[in-house]
């Protein structure tokens, strides 16, 4: 499993443009960062992502 997702991943996963992609993974950023994290331009953690699409903690099993 990857650590971050780019916005080719968002892409897959979500069946959006390219554009909302980035506008996702900027709001997300955001929310990390409003908890002090560090993030990274142009993408985002994999396990936030899937916290916050799916709406469950993901595992750290490969």
């Amino acid at each position: 499993m990857k650590q971050f997702y780019t916005c080719k991943d968002v892409m897959d996963v979500m069946e959006v443009g390219e554009s909302k992609t980035y506008k996702i993974i900027k709001c997300l950023n955001q929310e990390l960062n409003t908890k002090g994290y560090i993030t990274v331009s142009g993408k985002v953690s994999s396990k936030y992502f899937e916290e916050r699409v799916y709406g469950i903690e993901s595992n750290n099993t490969k």
